[in-house]
Formats: structure tokens, C-alpha cells, sequence
């Protein structure tokens, strides 16, 4: 005989529907959710034994903070229990959403957008490139009122690797008609100060956008608590002057 028992599911499909994540957010916005749960929305399943909101919550707990989530590089989401998988599906879908609230957190360049100044353009990168795991290198493109025509992320990598082409920004310069260029990237040990290698890339950048007309007005450098400037501390004038620029 067939017993009328069934195994009490652990999804989130068992729950009483006022409880449910998603009609949570619907019947009272997405501000009264918690972390996790906001989290188990954009994952949508679990794990054979975890609801989507446990592994939210796993996911808070290994990282220390949902901020430390949408930071954490895309290698750790996919070694996580539960976001694991040959197509990497789940661990893709969150790196997205995460990286489209990360995205509109900081002024779009579509909007008329003025860089006037060092201490304006230190802000924006620090605001892009703060407490990443890896290393990034972003290059803001102006035109000659100083207005953004694009915010390009050119390279990310680990220490020192991060360094796009000089020939991606130059084509990139040329495809923008842009008058003028702001580089930046951040230095994941903490540390905001210029390494040799910083230096001779500044150099380079130099050297080859002077020719097309496009002048290199800063390069800044994002550490854990500070930035540092090319501009300002006098090295990018030194490169220009060693170089005759």
C-alpha cells in the first residue's frame, strides 16, 4: 500500500508563499529583504538540501558582506558550494547582476559627465576600483572641455599583469575622438604608491598618444585607504620632461 507520507521539501517552493522571497519583495519592496534573500532571488534554486536563501546566506558568511560578494572575483563564485557546474550558468548569472549594481553605483557616461580635475578623477576610479580582488586598469576618455566620452575597463589581471596594450588605447583614443586621456588602476596588495612598473607604462602611454594628439592627464593609483597620483606628485611631469614631451 502506498503511504500517503511525502518527504517535507526544503525548498523554497515549500514555504508559505507570504514567506517567499520574491512575494516578499513584490507585496513590500526590495528594501525589507535581507542580504540573502536578495541573494536567493538572483541564484532563484539551491542545492540538493539548501534553499536559495541558505545559500545567500552561506555566501554572506564565507565572504564577510554582501559587498565582499559582488567583489569577490569571478574564479571564487564558481568554486562556492552550490554555484558550481561545468557551464558555470549560476555562478555567471550573479557575477552579472552584481556587476550591473556595481555599474550604476557610479556616474554613467552616457550623462555629461565633467572631469576637471585630479581630485575628480582620483574619485571616480576609487569608487570603481576600491577593494577588488583583482587587478584592474579603466582608462577615461575626454574630449577637450574635458567631458567623458568613455569609461573602459581594458584589463584585468593579477599583480603587474593587468596592462592593456598600449595599441587598445591608442584605437580606442582614435574610436572615441578623444582629445585627452585619465589612467587608472588599483593595486589589490593595499599599497598606493607607483612601482617601476607603473612608470614605464605611463611612459609608454606617453610616447605613443602624443603623436595622435591625445595627452595622458593623469594616472592614478587606488590602494586600501589611499590614491596616488601621478599628476599631482610631479612624476608624470618628470616622465614628460626625460622624454623631451
Amino acid at each position: 500500500m502506498e503511504s500517503c507520507v511525502r518527504t517535507k521539501s526544503k525548498g523554497i517552493v515549500a514555504w508559505p508563499e507570504g514567506e517567499r522571497p520574491r512575494e516578499r519583495l513584490l507585496r513590500l519592496g526590495a528594501q525589507a529583504l535581507t542580504d540573502a534573500e536578495l541573494l536567493a532571488i538572483l541564484l532563484r534554486i539551491g542545492f540538493k538540501g539548501t534553499s536559495a536563501v541558505e545559500l545567500g546566506r552561506q555566501l554572506v558568511k564565507e565572504f564577510g558582506s554582501l559587498r565582499a560578494v559582488t567583489e569577490a572575483p569571478l574564479i571564487a563564485l564558481r568554486g562556492f558550494k552550490g554555484l558550481q557546474g561545468k557551464d558555470g550558468a549560476k555562478a555567471a548569472q550573479l557575477a552579472a547582476a552584481l556587476e550591473i549594481a556595481r555599474r550604476i553605483s557610479v556616474p554613467d557616461s552616457r550623462e555629461k559627465v565633467r572631469v576637471a580635475s585630479t581630485k575628480e578623477a582620483a574619485t571616480r576610479l576609487q569608487s570603481e576600483l576600491h577593494g577588488l580582488a583583482e587587478e584592474h586598469f579603466r582608462v577615461l576618455f575626454l574630449n577637450r572641455r574635458g567631458f567623458l566620452l568613455e569609461d573602459a575597463l581594458l584589463a584585468v589581471g593579477a599583480v603587474d599583469q593587468a596592462r592593456p596594450p598600449i595599441r587598445l588605447i591608442v584605437a580606442r583614443a582614435l574610436q572615441a575622438n578623444a582629445s585627452a586621456v585619465i589612467l587608472g588602476h588599483n593595486h589589490p596588495s593595499g599599497a598606493a604608491e607607483a612601482s617601476e612598473s607603473d612608470r614605464l607604462f605611463t611612459e609608454d602611454a606617453l610616447k605613443a598618444l602624443k603623436p595622435i594628439g591625445v595627452k595622458v592627464l593623469e594616472h592614478v593609483i587606488v590602494g586600501a585607504d589611499a590614491v596616488f597620483s601621478f599628476a599631482d606628485s610631479g612624476l608624470l611631469d618628470e616622465i614628460a620632461l626625460l622624454n623631451g614631451m
